[in-house]
């Protein structure tokens, strides 16, 4: 039996889960390098003998989307709190070579007391921000999981109609 009518439901909601995504990343202006917003794609994949949608996206992206608490704070916001990631059980602080290039992208620069340029190049700039991260975290942005909880509110009622008429459809 060809489920046309299903599979085109469930391809318009990873459709619209990612595009809300890229969405978010944009307007929280988390979108420096394009290598997150470029990575969120989806496929199908076999589960218990059906099908199943997987969405895919680099590794720091759960990070963004769920957040990291500190090993000294985090930031105070319910979906941070709660996330599963922590930086209290980890002796390593986040990537510098990555920050550095952030920072970079970015112009970030160190500044003196009186607000004039300071020595030290973008590897120190990156070390400083990893550091911060580390101590305080990183807050939860939810750029995936509000788009992805509102695309599925609605799934079960569309694909049930989607499955019934493609019953109806193969009964013909």
């Amino acid at each position: 039996m060809r489920l046309k009518q299903t599979k085109d439901i469930l391809n318009k909601f990873a459709k619209y889960v990612i595009q809300q995504s890229r969405t978010n990343l944009s307007k929280n202006k988390k979108n420096s390098s394009k290598s997150l917003y470029n990575s969120l794609d989806f496929k199908y994949k076999a589960v218990n003998g059906g099908t199943g949608i997987q969405f895919l996206m680099d590794e720091y992206g759960i990070y963004q989307d769920k957040g990291v608490r500190g090993a000294n704070a985090y930031y105070a916001d319910r979906a941070t709190s709660q996330s599963p990631y922590s930086f209290k059980t980890s002796s390593k602080i986040p990537p510098v070579k990555t920050l550095a290039d952030w920072a970079k992208r970015k112009n970030i620069r160190l500044r003196d007391e009186k607000g004039r340029y300071s020595k030290g190049n973008y590897n120190t700039i990156g070390f400083l921000i990893a550091r911060s991260i580390k101590d305080k975290g990183i807050r939860a942005s939810l750029f995936f999981t509000k788009p992805f909880e509102k695309a599925y509110k609605d799934l079960p009622k569309d694909l049930v109609k989607g499955f019934i008429n493609d019953i109806e459809i193969t009964i013909e």
